[in-house]
């Protein structure tokens, strides 16, 4: 093989080891904090759970834990965290209405493309200096949130 040839494969090889690379980090970033699955609410004041003998279990449901809104509603307005979350049944699963971008502040109701569900409220996070970047981070008086950023320049 020509050097040539083989300096511009090589070129070209590094490249796509870069891109690869740079897309997998975006995506690991972007999806930092977003809607964890393994996410648990401790619930406020103890729930009856047919079945279940454990006060403790009562007091702690899963991000996503299946329910049924007419039989088995373990989850349609119950306060937890201390009363930054509130769970209801939606589409059979419990989640956090004061946090869920899919189900904010009721059961389908979404928040656009940008914007993240802060206490029941859908927010662009991306200008909000109480919420930049992310719910309830806050930019220091004075300073602007720019691209989900304090300060930025």
């Amino acid at each position: 093989m020509a050097p040539k040839t083989l300096l511009k494969l090589t070129a070209i090889l590094s490249l796509l080891i870069f891109l690869t690379l740079h897309s997998k980090m975006a995506i690991s970033t972007n999806t930092e904090d977003e809607d964890d699955e393994e996410e648990e609410y401790v619930v406020d004041t103890p729930i009856s759970v047919s079945g279940s003998k454990s006060r403790f279990l009562a007091r702690i449901l899963k991000k996503g834990m299946r329910c049924d809104p007419i039989a088995n509603n373990i989850c349609n307005g119950v306060p937890s965290s201390k009363g930054t979350g509130l769970l209801y049944c939606c589409k059979k699963h419990c989640r956090n209405v004061l946090r869920d971008k899919n189900n904010c502040s009721r059961c389908g109701h979404k928040c656009k493309q940008g914007q993240r569900c802060c206490n029941g409220i859908c927010t662009d996070v991306l200008f909000h200096a109480n919420h930049c970047g992310k719910c309830e981070r806050k930019c220091i008086p004075g300073v602007s949130c720019e691209n989900g950023f304090c300060g930025y320049a």
